[in-house]
């Protein structure tokens, strides 16, 4: 049984994270290169990123390190532990896109407090402030922006259809054919989908 190889790995649990850093950068390249050619995909990579999330690294992983970190060392100020999730986030494929989320909570976090209980302040915050940043740069109405969020929060996908996007958007010019609309829709759904993608499940993190 694999049991009989515990403690004989080839690998560190440290270098085991950077060489799947390292997969997922040439797999990040590899899709943006590939972009032309959609229905050419390689069997072998979607295999290889399959087994890479069979590991997968998740919040609840990042706060409890965070948290005996900070019981070993009393402090949240520990450049070590920076290092440590920033090699942890880099080699994890749904946390590459938070990890300034991350690092910057690791950064604030204080030396007493609950890790649970200040993540879930920290990215409620930022959220927010990302959000509203959205709706400012966009001209989007706010409460109809948020009600269509966190509908997509309670579902689990962002709606591209239906009546409920075309809420949110800002009223259109009557001096052009169609007020731009159609390409300031799609805009606003890839932001809205590289929002609700950034922080989706970030809130279910309770370290014990």
């Amino acid at each position: 049984s694999f049991d009989e190889f515990a403690g004989q790995e080839l690998l560190t649990a440290r270098q085991s994270q950077d060489y799947r850093s390292v997969y997922l950068d040439l797999h990040a390249e590899w899709r943006k290169d590939s972009d032309a050619d959609k229905e050419s995909i390689n069997d072998d990579v979607v295999f290889e990123i399959e087994l890479i999330k069979q590991v997968e690294i998740n919040v609840d992983y990042i706060l409890l390190l965070v948290q005996k970190r900070r019981e070993a060392r009393g402090d949240g100020d520990d450049k070590e532990l920076r290092a440590e999730i920033s090699r942890a986030v880099d080699a994890s494929p749904s946390l590459r896109n938070k990890k300034d989320l991350i690092e910057d909570f690791v950064d604030s976090i204080s030396p007493h407090g609950a890790v649970d209980a200040e993540w879930l302040a920290f990215v409620a915050a930022r959220r927010e402030a990302e959000l509203t940043a959205i709706i400012a740069e966009e001209n989007l109405r706010p409460e109809p922006t948020r009600a269509f969020i966190e509908s997509a929060f309670r579902d689990g996908a962002i709606s591209t259809t239906g009546t409920a996007i075309t809420r949110v958007l800002p009223p259109v010019s009557r001096f052009s054919p169609d007020g731009g609309h159609g390409e300031k829709k799609q805009r606003v759904i890839a932001k809205l989908n590289a929002f609700f993608e950034r922080f989706f499940g970030l809130s279910s993190g309770s370290p014990q």
